[in-house]
């Protein structure tokens, strides 16, 4: 089986994962990435999309099975193309931020629609798959966390809270993560360092999670946020807000907590720090694992190329 991927991201590590282990169940992809700069919170202009247009229809004509669009915006130029069945999956922001209209627009015009929640179902309101991208459980293990910190160069005297996104992206809601931290910070015994990890080598992100004492989830919305799904792999506690899928990927693990309080996060980070236990999240991780997405996404696949357009 060959299939075109249409991305605005070429580099995304969810999704080239995913891509991975489905080669490894004989799909074959050729990727066709939106030109234009998109990463680093950066936007494409209109006339970047305009051009993708003409380019995805010519290259749909070269002998591919399915085509599977990853990201709302990606949808049009899918579709555009009338020769091969189209698989969209959807992110997250996609759907609860601007791109949301284009998004549900294009759903009922797949072959087959992905999400990566339960609340994005019912958020789209439309027949969907749920299957969340997986983690890679052979690179996302439980390590030493004196020798985390040393390959990461943290304070072994300071607890280490961990915020894997870039600042200024404001889905993120950075402000809320500095105020938790902030509190926390003047009722334990050590300072408290909030890490924010962004733009390194997707290799290196196992180091920050074992390094790190909690991670923090304070996003205005997520679809089934990846770092969460990393640190339940590595046994990292974690302290978030309810979105997406994140109540339903933290059930039974200890500890962590899920809440909408500010008092209740900032008291549920306090205890966590002051703990100092790893989780129990690995088990819970096993669900999501990369190999067993891939065999839901594979079947997927299988079922959308011999049912045609």
């Amino acid at each position: 089986m060959h299939v075109l991927t249409l991305t605005t991201n070429a580099d995304a590590p969810f999704m080239t994962e995913q891509m991975r282990a489905l080669e490894r169940r004989g799909v074959s992809f050729s990727t066709l990435p939106v030109s234009g700069e998109g990463d680093s919170g950066k936007t494409r202009s209109p006339t970047d999309y305009l051009k993708y247009f003409p380019e995805v229809i010519a290259e749909a004509g070269n002998g591919y099975d399915l085509v599977h669009a990853h990201y709302g915006l990606t949808a049009p130029m899918a579709l555009a193309q009338v020769r091969k069945p189209v698989v969209l999956s959807l992110w997250g922001s996609d759907l609860y931020g601007p791109v949301g209209p284009v998004s549900r627009t294009c759903a009922p015009l797949c072959d087959e629609v992905v999400v990566m929640s339960e609340e994005m179902r019912e958020t789209l309101d439309h027949d969907c798959r749920v299957i969340p991208d997986g983690v890679d459980l052979e690179k996302f293990q439980p390590a030493p966390q004196d020798e985390a910190r040393e390959a990461v160069g943290w304070d072994s005297d300071e607890y280490h809270v961990l915020f894997p996104y870039l600042p200024e992206r404001e889905v993120k809601n950075y402000p809320r993560a500095r105020r938790i931290v902030n509190a926390v910070n003047g009722l334990v015994d050590r300072p408290v360092r909030l890490q924010t990890v962004y733009g390194v080598d997707h290799d290196t992100v196992p180091d920050y999670m074992n390094a790190a004492d909690a991670l923090l989830l304070t996003s205005h919305s997520e679809g089934s946020p990846n770092s969460v799904k990393e640190a339940l792999a590595c046994n990292l506690p974690v302290v978030s807000v309810d979105v997406g899928d994140v109540s339903e990927r933290l059930e039974g693990v200890d500890p962590s907590l899920v809440s909408e309080d500010d008092e209740e996060l900032i008291e549920g980070l306090r205890e966590v720090l002051e703990s100092g236990e790893r989780s129990n999240g690995r088990e819970a991780a096993r669900e999501v694992s990369v190999e067993r997405t891939a065999d839901r996404l594979h079947s997927l696949y299988e079922r959308v190329a011999s049912g045609g357009r």
